[in-house]
Formats: C-alpha cells, sequence, structure tokens
C-alpha cells in the first residue's frame, strides 16, 4: 500500500510547488467603464489631432470618476461628474455638442439609475440645462416621478437649483453644418446620427458618420453600481422624437444584482428590445455571464437592423464594451487608478 501512495504523494506536493512558483496573473477589478459613441468611426477618417482630442477628452472623464470614487463618493457621484466632463465638450453629442433638430434647436435627453436603491430619474426634450444628466438626478431624488419632459422638465430643474443656460449655449457650427447638409439632402427625412446603413424605419442614409451619446457606469467602494446616459438626440429629427437614453431598461439600467448599463446606438431599436433591462434578466433569470449577456444583447439588435453598442459593469468589477459598429469612444478606469481608452475595433 506504501509503494502506491508514495509516488502520488510526491507528485501532488510537486504540482503544489509548480502552481505556487507559477506567476498569477491577477483579474483586473474596474470600478468605471464610459462610452462617447458607437458608429462609422475609422481610423483612415480620423486626423491625428482630433483623435488626441477625443482620447485627452475619454481620459480627462475617467480621471475625474476615478478621483470621486477614491474619494469615497457614491457611484452616483461618480457618474453625473463624469458626465458633466462629456456634456461639457463639444466632441460628444450631448450637452454643448448636441446635435440640432430640424427647426434648429438642441433637444437634449438623460437618464440615471442607482444600482442598490433601484431608484431611477430621467430627463427629455430639455433645452436650457446645462447639464441634463443633473436634471435627472434631481428628478430621481428630489420629486417622486421617474421622468420630466420639455418646458414642465426645466421648471423643474430651476425650482432644483440646476444651472440654466440660454438655448445659444448648445451652438457649435460643426453641429449646425451637420444639420444644413442633413436638410439639404432630405428636407423630408431625419439622418440618424451615426452609422452608414439604410434606415429600416425612416428609408433615409446617415452621413454623419457617428453617434456620440455619452454614459457612465461607476462601482464605488461601498459595492454599488450606477449608470447614466445623456445625449442630443437625431440631427434633424422632427416631432419631438426620443430615443433610448432616457427610457429605462432600453438605455439605462442599473441593478447590484447584475449589472450597470449604458447604451448608445440607433435607439429605436434599443427601445424595442429594451436592451438594457434584457441584458440584467439574462444575468439574473439564465445566470448568464456579463460577457454573454452583453454579446446576445447587441446580437439581438443587430439581427433586428440596428447598430450601436453599450457598456457594462458588475458588481464584481467585471467589464463589458461589446459594439457592432466599426468603432466606439470607449474607456475603463480600475480600482488601481490604470486608465486605459480606445476608439476602434
Amino acid at each position: 500500500m506504501n509503494i502506491t501512495i508514495q509516488p502520488l504523494i510526491k507528485f501532488t506536493f510537486l504540482a503544489l510547488l509548480l502552481l505556487a512558483m507559477s506567476p498569477v496573473v491577477a483579474q483586473k477589478k474596474y470600478v468605471m467603464v464610459i462610452h462617447g459613441g458607437a458608429g462609422t468611426i475609422l481610423k483612415a477618417n480620423m486626423t491625428p489631432a482630433k483623435e488626441l482630442a477625443y482620447r485627452e477628452a475619454l481620459t480627462q472623464a475617467l480621471k475625474t470618476g476615478y478621483e470621486a470614487l477614491k474619494a469615497g463618493k457614491s457611484s452616483m457621484d461618480a457618474v453625473e461628474a463624469t458626465i458633466h466632463v462629456m456634456e461639457d465638450s463639444p466632441l460628444f453629442n450631448a450637452g454643448k455638442g448636441a446635435v440640432f433638430t430640424h427647426d434648429g434647436k438642441n433637444e437634449m435627453d438623460a437618464a440615471v439609475m442607482d444600482g442598490k436603491t433601484q431608484m431611477a430619474g430621467a430627463v427629455a426634450g430639455v433645452t436650457t440645462i446645462r447639464n441634463p444628466i443633473s436634471a435627472a438626478r434631481a428628478v430621481m431624488e428630489k420629486s417622486e416621478h421617474v421622468m420630466m419632459v420639455g418646458k414642465g422638465a426645466e421648471l423643474f430643474a430651476k425650482e432644483a437649483g440646476l444651472k440654466m443656460v440660454p438655448p445659444s449655449y448648445f451652438y457649435t457650427k460643426d453641429r449646425w453644418d451637420g444639420l444644413q447638409r442633413a436638410i439639404k439632402e432630405d428636407s423630408a427625412k431625419a439622418v440618424l446620427d451615426h452609422g452608414s446603413k439604410k434606415s429600416m424605419l425612416m428609408g433615409v442614409q446617415n452621413k454623419d458618420n457617428k453617434f456620440g451619446t455619452v454614459g457612465a457606469v461607476a462601482l464605488d467602494q461601498a459595492g454599488n453600481l450606477a449608470a447614466g446616459t445623456s445625449t442630443g438626440g437625431m440631427t434633424n429629427k422632427k416631432y419631438g422624437r426620443v430615443g433610448d437614453a432616457p427610457i429605462i431598461g432600453a438605455g439605462t439600467y442599473a441593478n447590484n444584482e447584475t449589472a450597470g448599463i449604458s447604451a448608445t446606438g440607433w435607439g429605436e431599436f434599443y427601445i424595442r428590445n429594451v436592451v438594457a433591462y434584457d441584458i440584467s434578466a439574462m444575468m439574473e433569470y439564465k445566470k448568464m455571464s456579463l460577457q454573454d449577456a452583453t454579446a446576445a444583447a447587441i446580437e439581438k439588435v443587430g439581427k433586428m437592423g440596428g447598430d450601436g453598442g453599450l457598456i457594462a459593469l458588475d458588481r464584481a468589477g467585471n467589464v463589458a464594451m461589446p459594439f457592432n459598429t466599426a468603432g466606439m469612444y470607449r474607456g475603463t478606469v480600475t480600482e488601481n487608478g490604470e486608465i486605459e481608452v480606445l476608439i476602434y475595433k
């Protein structure tokens, strides 16, 4: 009996020794993930200066969120502060860089959701709130409602003490020129601010080559998730159109038991697929991993004819950033402050 056992003991000891000596690659724990829009973003069409500007803006946004988290602030605080950076930049289709409607206005939408409490807030069609993401948070925290729209949302934001600006604040020449091109191409149809495929909904072809909605998901020191999304919507949009960004469960969702999600892309398809909640449901009911659930959600959007991407973060610090377009402005930061910014596939 001893002759049989001793070699086994020696083999087991040797195996354990080799395992102990092997380098262990620790899995990164992410505390924030952001996006600045998905679409036809090709390096061939990007000047070095423009690419640098996007990388710097995304890096600054991540640094802002990380500093908030490191200081012990909540995930909601981090999301709001991070999105402020992108809303205040003319590079993204949110806040200062919002696209124009057919009538020459900037109508913005935003939403936030708290993964711990399942509380949420959203605004849509606002024109005078400097940072719509803060208005969404105010709706969540200072009212009994989830969504407010238009003039009512603006009145509420003003009473809540948020910074209001004249509509002219949101004017940028680049976005104005984009509207003129869209009107010239077809004044009777709207042009989506992303991709270059024909619209199954409107029969139009996009020429703007990017979709610049912004979003952030954060995980704080208490283990709580929060998600937020802000957008200027669709170039040349008419009739008070609202996309997926302010729709809880479509473009924005957070649940500590599953994940926080923020989407960017062809809003109508994200609404019809209830993308953000669908990811959470697949994780909760089918026990799917974050990677598998997010990939499945984007696949559904693609099969239906839509395009775009999303970011997601779970309570364990796992991150996912799938998209079915040529590129997506995106970035992550780990609990150790390691920042990574990506643009292309």
